[in-house]
Protein backbone atom coordinates (compact mmCIF):
# COMPACT_ATOMS: atom_id res chain seq x y z
CA UNK A 1 0.00 0.00 0.00
CA UNK A 2 1.50 3.33 -0.63
CA UNK A 3 2.15 6.53 1.57
CA UNK A 4 -0.62 8.88 1.29
CA UNK A 5 2.12 11.77 -0.06
CA UNK A 6 2.70 9.36 -2.76
CA UNK A 7 -0.83 8.84 -3.58
CA UNK A 8 -1.05 12.54 -4.11
CA UNK A 9 1.24 13.12 -5.67
CA UNK A 10 -0.21 10.55 -8.02
CA UNK A 11 -2.95 12.19 -8.44
CA UNK A 12 -2.03 15.62 -8.77
CA UNK A 13 0.18 14.29 -12.08
CA UNK A 14 -2.70 12.46 -13.56
CA UNK A 15 -5.29 16.00 -12.97
CA UNK A 16 -2.25 17.78 -14.60
CA UNK A 17 -2.02 15.69 -17.54
CA UNK A 18 -5.78 15.69 -18.23
CA UNK A 19 -5.54 19.53 -17.91
CA UNK A 20 -2.47 19.71 -20.63
CA UNK A 21 -4.44 16.93 -22.76
CA UNK A 22 -7.03 19.04 -22.44
CA UNK A 23 -5.12 22.65 -23.30
CA UNK A 24 -3.48 20.98 -26.54
CA UNK A 25 -7.01 19.87 -27.51
CA UNK A 26 -8.40 23.33 -27.24
CA UNK A 27 -5.40 24.48 -29.33
CA UNK A 28 -6.01 22.85 -31.79
CA UNK A 29 -9.65 23.58 -32.22
CA UNK A 30 -8.26 27.20 -32.04
CA UNK A 31 -5.39 26.80 -34.21
CA UNK A 32 -8.34 25.21 -36.41
CA UNK A 33 -10.63 28.27 -36.08
CA UNK A 34 -8.11 30.37 -36.61
CA UNK A 35 -6.21 29.35 -39.72
CA UNK A 36 -9.83 30.01 -42.06
CA UNK A 37 -9.87 33.51 -40.13
CA UNK A 38 -6.62 34.57 -41.42
CA UNK A 39 -7.22 32.52 -44.96
CA UNK A 40 -10.44 35.08 -45.42
CA UNK A 41 -8.99 38.09 -44.38
CA UNK A 42 -6.05 37.57 -46.47
CA UNK A 43 -8.60 37.05 -49.51
CA UNK A 44 -10.68 40.20 -48.53
CA UNK A 45 -7.70 42.34 -48.27
CA UNK A 46 -6.17 40.87 -51.55
CA UNK A 47 -9.78 42.01 -53.30
CA UNK A 48 -9.45 45.62 -52.08
CA UNK A 49 -5.99 46.14 -52.81
CA UNK A 50 -6.67 44.71 -56.39
CA UNK A 51 -9.60 46.80 -56.62
CA UNK A 52 -7.65 49.99 -55.97
CA UNK A 53 -4.90 49.55 -58.62
CA UNK A 54 -8.12 49.31 -60.86
CA UNK A 55 -9.26 52.73 -59.94
CA UNK A 56 -5.93 54.59 -59.77
CA UNK A 57 -2.19 53.60 -60.64
CA UNK A 58 -0.25 52.50 -57.95
CA UNK A 59 3.05 55.08 -59.49
CA UNK A 60 3.03 58.25 -59.78
CA UNK A 61 0.43 60.05 -62.22
CA UNK A 62 -2.08 62.67 -63.19
CA UNK A 63 -5.50 63.19 -64.02
CA UNK A 64 -8.17 65.68 -64.75
CA UNK A 65 -11.18 65.48 -62.64
CA UNK A 66 -14.42 67.75 -63.04
CA UNK A 67 -17.64 67.75 -60.91
CA UNK A 68 -20.96 68.18 -61.23
CA UNK A 69 -23.52 69.11 -58.21
CA UNK A 70 -26.84 68.90 -59.37
CA UNK A 71 -29.48 69.68 -56.65
CA UNK A 72 -33.39 69.60 -56.56
CA UNK A 73 -34.87 73.22 -57.51
CA UNK A 74 -31.48 74.57 -57.25
CA UNK A 75 -28.97 75.52 -59.93
CA UNK A 76 -26.11 73.28 -61.29
CA UNK A 77 -22.49 73.50 -59.50
CA UNK A 78 -19.34 72.67 -62.08
CA UNK A 79 -15.52 72.46 -60.41
CA UNK A 80 -12.60 70.91 -62.04
CA UNK A 81 -9.55 69.93 -60.12
CA UNK A 82 -5.86 68.76 -61.64
CA UNK A 83 -4.55 65.65 -59.36
CA UNK A 84 -1.51 64.47 -58.94
CA UNK A 85 -0.43 61.32 -56.48
CA UNK A 86 2.21 58.65 -55.62
CA UNK A 87 1.61 55.59 -54.05
CA UNK A 88 -1.55 56.63 -52.64
CA UNK A 89 -0.17 58.43 -49.56
CA UNK A 90 1.41 61.27 -51.62
CA UNK A 91 -1.42 63.89 -53.55
CA UNK A 92 -2.05 67.18 -54.41
CA UNK A 93 -5.49 68.44 -55.45
CA UNK A 94 -5.18 71.53 -57.92
CA UNK A 95 -8.75 74.03 -58.01
CA UNK A 96 -8.69 74.74 -62.11
CA UNK A 97 -12.26 75.93 -62.29
CA UNK A 98 -13.76 78.18 -61.29
CA UNK A 99 -11.30 80.71 -62.44
CA UNK A 100 -12.47 82.43 -59.04
CA UNK A 101 -10.82 79.50 -56.96
CA UNK A 102 -7.94 79.12 -59.32
CA UNK A 103 -4.70 78.86 -56.88
CA UNK A 104 -6.46 76.82 -53.93
CA UNK A 105 -4.33 73.60 -53.66
CA UNK A 106 -4.92 70.44 -50.91
CA UNK A 107 -1.74 68.90 -50.08
CA UNK A 108 -2.25 65.17 -48.86
CA UNK A 109 0.46 63.05 -46.70
CA UNK A 110 -0.80 59.95 -45.48
CA UNK A 111 -4.07 61.48 -43.56
CA UNK A 112 -2.70 64.63 -43.01
CA UNK A 113 -4.57 66.99 -45.25
CA UNK A 114 -3.92 71.09 -45.72
CA UNK A 115 -5.48 73.33 -47.71
CA UNK A 116 -3.29 76.57 -49.52
CA UNK A 117 -5.41 79.88 -50.02
CA UNK A 118 -3.98 82.72 -52.30
CA UNK A 119 -5.15 85.19 -49.95
CA UNK A 120 -4.14 83.40 -46.91
CA UNK A 121 -0.23 82.99 -45.56
CA UNK A 122 -0.57 79.94 -43.96
CA UNK A 123 -1.66 76.33 -44.93
CA UNK A 124 -4.56 75.42 -43.19
CA UNK A 125 -5.69 71.87 -41.80
CA UNK A 126 -8.29 70.11 -43.12
CA UNK A 127 -10.11 66.69 -42.80
CA UNK A 128 -10.32 63.71 -45.14
CA UNK A 129 -14.13 63.63 -44.02
CA UNK A 130 -14.77 67.10 -44.62
CA UNK A 131 -16.95 68.19 -47.67
CA UNK A 132 -14.92 69.62 -50.87
CA UNK A 133 -18.07 70.31 -53.28
CA UNK A 134 -21.16 68.43 -53.13
CA UNK A 135 -21.58 65.07 -52.12
CA UNK A 136 -17.67 64.91 -52.38
CA UNK A 137 -15.23 64.77 -49.53
CA UNK A 138 -11.80 65.57 -49.60
CA UNK A 139 -11.12 62.01 -49.22
CA UNK A 140 -12.81 60.82 -52.27
CA UNK A 141 -10.52 63.10 -54.35
CA UNK A 142 -7.69 63.43 -52.57
CA UNK A 143 -7.28 59.91 -51.26
CA UNK A 144 -8.58 56.83 -52.86
CA UNK A 145 -6.50 54.01 -50.47
CA UNK A 146 -9.25 51.60 -49.26
CA UNK A 147 -6.93 49.06 -48.92
CA UNK A 148 -4.68 51.29 -46.16
CA UNK A 149 -7.43 53.07 -44.71
CA UNK A 150 -9.95 50.05 -43.78
CA UNK A 151 -10.35 46.57 -42.52
CA UNK A 152 -11.52 44.80 -44.83
CA UNK A 153 -14.06 41.72 -43.99
CA UNK A 154 -15.53 39.52 -47.30
CA UNK A 155 -19.61 39.19 -46.35
CA UNK A 156 -21.12 37.13 -48.81
CA UNK A 157 -20.92 36.76 -52.95
CA UNK A 158 -23.85 38.42 -54.93
CA UNK A 159 -25.24 37.93 -58.45
CA UNK A 160 -26.15 41.29 -60.51
CA UNK A 161 -27.00 41.39 -64.14
CA UNK A 162 -25.48 37.53 -64.36
CA UNK A 163 -22.14 38.90 -62.92
CA UNK A 164 -20.46 37.57 -59.55
CA UNK A 165 -19.42 40.65 -56.54
CA UNK A 166 -17.68 40.30 -53.30
CA UNK A 167 -19.25 41.94 -51.06
CA UNK A 168 -16.75 43.42 -48.30
CA UNK A 169 -17.19 45.28 -45.07
CA UNK A 170 -14.72 48.01 -44.68
CA UNK A 171 -13.97 49.19 -41.14
CA UNK A 172 -12.21 52.24 -40.47
CA UNK A 173 -8.63 51.78 -38.91
CA UNK A 174 -9.28 55.01 -37.26
CA UNK A 175 -11.24 57.55 -36.97
CA UNK A 176 -8.82 59.81 -39.45
CA UNK A 177 -9.92 58.61 -42.38
CA UNK A 178 -13.00 59.52 -44.82
CA UNK A 179 -15.94 57.32 -43.84
CA UNK A 180 -16.38 54.87 -40.44
CA UNK A 181 -17.68 52.39 -42.58
CA UNK A 182 -17.96 51.60 -45.96
CA UNK A 183 -19.99 48.32 -48.11
CA UNK A 184 -18.01 48.12 -51.01
CA UNK A 185 -19.23 45.95 -53.96
CA UNK A 186 -16.30 44.42 -56.33
CA UNK A 187 -16.45 42.02 -59.21
CA UNK A 188 -14.82 38.56 -58.65
CA UNK A 189 -13.79 38.17 -61.89
CA UNK A 190 -11.65 41.36 -62.60
CA UNK A 191 -11.74 43.06 -59.30
CA UNK A 192 -13.44 46.13 -60.78
CA UNK A 193 -15.11 48.41 -58.33
CA UNK A 194 -19.19 48.18 -59.16
CA UNK A 195 -20.72 50.17 -56.31
CA UNK A 196 -20.19 51.24 -52.69
CA UNK A 197 -22.33 52.74 -49.28
CA UNK A 198 -20.64 55.13 -46.85
CA UNK A 199 -21.40 55.55 -43.09
CA UNK A 200 -20.95 57.38 -40.53
CA UNK A 201 -19.95 56.22 -37.07
CA UNK A 202 -23.02 55.94 -35.85
CA UNK A 203 -24.17 53.47 -38.41
CA UNK A 204 -26.06 55.74 -40.47
CA UNK A 205 -25.45 55.72 -44.13
CA UNK A 206 -24.58 58.81 -45.58
CA UNK A 207 -24.29 58.48 -49.55
CA UNK A 208 -24.01 55.43 -51.93
CA UNK A 209 -21.75 55.63 -55.21
CA UNK A 210 -21.59 53.63 -58.20
CA UNK A 211 -18.46 52.87 -60.59
CA UNK A 212 -19.26 53.42 -64.08
CA UNK A 213 -18.10 53.57 -68.12
CA UNK A 214 -15.02 52.07 -67.75
CA UNK A 215 -12.48 53.00 -70.19
CA UNK A 216 -8.65 52.85 -70.96
CA UNK A 217 -6.69 55.31 -68.85
CA UNK A 218 -2.71 55.30 -67.94
CA UNK A 219 -2.90 51.75 -69.99
CA UNK A 220 -5.57 50.09 -67.99
CA UNK A 221 -9.21 49.40 -67.99
CA UNK A 222 -10.91 51.70 -65.36
CA UNK A 223 -13.56 53.26 -64.10
CA UNK A 224 -13.96 56.72 -65.58
CA UNK A 225 -16.82 58.43 -64.05
CA UNK A 226 -18.46 57.88 -60.10
CA UNK A 227 -21.68 58.96 -59.22
CA UNK A 228 -22.38 59.78 -55.82
CA UNK A 229 -25.77 60.37 -54.14
CA UNK A 230 -26.92 61.83 -50.58
CA UNK A 231 -29.49 59.29 -48.61
CA UNK A 232 -29.90 61.78 -46.20
CA UNK A 233 -31.36 64.64 -48.74
CA UNK A 234 -32.91 63.20 -51.92
CA UNK A 235 -32.31 65.04 -55.12
CA UNK A 236 -28.81 65.83 -54.70
CA UNK A 237 -25.86 63.65 -56.44
CA UNK A 238 -22.54 64.72 -57.30
CA UNK A 239 -20.78 62.84 -60.85
CA UNK A 240 -17.02 62.88 -60.96
CA UNK A 241 -15.22 62.15 -64.99
CA UNK A 242 -11.95 61.31 -64.81
CA UNK A 243 -9.99 61.98 -68.00
CA UNK A 244 -6.53 63.08 -69.24
CA UNK A 245 -4.89 60.17 -67.07
CA UNK A 246 -1.26 60.08 -67.62
CA UNK A 247 2.28 58.43 -66.14
CA UNK A 248 4.25 60.78 -64.24
CA UNK A 249 7.43 60.39 -62.75
CA UNK A 250 6.68 62.48 -59.83
CA UNK A 251 9.76 63.84 -57.27
CA UNK A 252 9.19 64.02 -53.46
CA UNK A 253 9.77 67.42 -53.39
CA UNK A 254 6.23 68.34 -55.07
CA UNK A 255 4.35 66.87 -51.79
CA UNK A 256 5.89 69.45 -49.41
CA UNK A 257 4.48 72.50 -47.95
CA UNK A 258 7.51 74.84 -49.60
CA UNK A 259 6.95 73.66 -53.30
CA UNK A 260 3.14 74.35 -53.22
CA UNK A 261 3.99 77.85 -52.65
CA UNK A 262 5.40 77.93 -56.06
CA UNK A 263 2.48 75.94 -57.80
Amino acid sequence: MLPKPVKRLKNWRGLIGAYLLAGLAASGVMAEEAAPAAADATLARSIVEKADQVRFPAEGFQVDVSIVTTRAEAETESRQFRVLSKGNENTVVMVTEPASERGQIILMKGRDLWVFLPEVSQPVRISLSQRLTGQVANGDLARANFAGDYNPKVLRSESIDGESYAVLELTAVDRSVTYQKVIYWVNEKNFRPFKAEFYSLSGRLLKKASYEDFKTLAGQIRPTRMVMEDTLRGGEKSVLEYGEMKMRDLPDRIFTKEYLKKL
